[in-house]
Formats: C-alpha cells, structure tokens, sequence
C-alpha cells in the first residue's frame, strides 16, 4: 500500500511539472528529455521506470542500509529474553522498528530533500545530478555505521583501491554495512540477556533446592521478569540505548 502510494506521488507530480514537454503522437503521449542548466536529462518516461524500479527494491534498501536492521534484531531477542513467543507480536515490533528508523535517520533525510529531492522538483538540477547528491548522505551515514573489518572484508573480496571512504562504490559498502549492522545488533543482545538469564538461573536453583523439579522455571521467572522490566522502565531504556548507539554522521 505504501509502495502504490509513492509511486502515484511520484508520478503526479512529475508528469505535473513536465507536462509541457509532452507532444501527443497518434493517439499516445512521448515525453521530450528534459533540458537543465546541467544539459539533458533523461526523458520522463526513463525516469518513472527508474523510480518504479527503485520502489521494488524498496525493503531490501530497508533493510540494508537503514538502521532498520539492527532495531528489528535486537526488539526480536528481548521479546525472546523475557519469555514471550508472541507479545509483542511481530508487526508491532516491526512498526516500532520503522518508527525508531525513521526517528535515527531523520537527519539524512532532511538532508535528501534539500540537497535532491527540493531542488528537483524546482526545477534546479536533473534526475541524474539529484541522484548523485541524494547518494552522498546515506553513503555518509552507513560510512560512520561500518566497522573496519567487514570494510576490509568487502575491500579485498572485491579486489578495489580507493583513495577516501567516497569513493567505495555502494556493491562494497553496503555488504559491509549490513554485516556490521548484524554484528553490533548481536552485541547489545548480548547485554540485554544477561539480565534475563541470572534470573532463570536464580529461580531454578531455588525450584530446584525446595524439590520442586516438576515446577516449570519459566512459570515463575516470566512475572519477576516482567515486574523487573516494566519497573526499571524497559522499553524506554532499551529504545534509549539503541538509538544512541547509532554514530551518526555531523550534521545529521
């Protein structure tokens, strides 16, 4: 629904800007290319297929060079560590995810719409100089996210030199981006378990001392979990604590 949505949006309002360039031939519409102060830009119609093509691949850029990533995994292993399968359920995690995502990378997106997105709907640039100034801030955010050893990893495999951290092209950073990503999630999992696990470990062993083997731990330790968690207030700590584990880039 989202994707049908951006895609009428987009096409809206640039066929609504364009309109002019449109000269009708045998009964169908060809759009002209588009002439800018930078030279000619590629026709309309190329530009809605490129858009259309970019909103397919839209959850994989989601997933793949958002936070978006390292959010849902860690959500996912703190609903495992306090014992509940399926509470909170899967797409109330994932909205939260994609609110905190969007709450992370704000920043980047202020600077894609005044650095692409404004001035090509002014009419200032073309498509293509848009596209290579919405590259750089994404690029600058995973940059500051990637750690050095996936970096070298995705380097080396692709067999490439590059003088600056700009010149990485986005099939070698985005691997590593999403490879550290992984690494970082599974690191502050790590850290919320603990907590959860000295407390199965505390409520066995007194099961276990009072003979009562045939208790199931997880009936007694699911409420002291809970009780601990919404006391010490949980969610805002944890939310907290993802959110500020992002480098983000200055500026952002």
């Amino acid at each position: 629904m989202i994707r049908l949505f951006c895609l009428i949006w987009f096409v809206c309002i640039t066929f609504h800007g364009h309109a002019a360039n449109a000269e009708p031939i045998d009964g169908l519409t060809f759009v002209k290319a588009v002439t800018t102060p930078e030279g000619q830009d590629y026709s309309i119609n190329i530009q809605t297929l490129l858009m259309m093509t970019t909103l397919a691949f839209l959850p994989g850029i989601l997933l793949l060079m958002t936070g978006f990533t390292r959010i849902i995994i860690v959500l996912s292993v703190l609903r495992q560590a306090l014992g509940l399968q399926t509470t909170p359920p899967n797409m109330v995690l994932a909205a939260l995810a994609l609110a905190l995502t969007a709450f992370v990378m704000r920043g980047v997106i202020d600077q894609e719409q005044i650095q692409a997105l404004n001035p090509y709907l002014s009419g200032q640039i073309n498509f293509s100089v848009a596209v290579s100034h919405a590259k750089l801030p994404i690029q600058n955010f995973m940059l500051a996210q990637t750690r050095i050893d996936p970096l070298h990893l995705f380097i080396n495999l692709s067999g490439g030199h590059f003088k600056t951290p700009q010149d990485i092209p986005f099939a070698v950073l985005v691997p590593a981006f999403a490879t550290s990503e992984l690494e970082t999630a599974f690191q502050i999992s790590f850290l919320i378990y603990i907590p959860f696990v000295l407390i199965d470990l505390a409520v066995a062993s007194v099961l276990m001392s009072l003979g009562m083997i045939m208790v199931s731990p997880s009936l007694i330790s699911l409420p002291l979990k809970l009780l601990m968690f919404v006391s010490i207030h949980g969610w805002v700590l944890v939310l907290g604590s993802v959110a500020n584990s992002f480098n983000l880039p200055a500026g952002s």
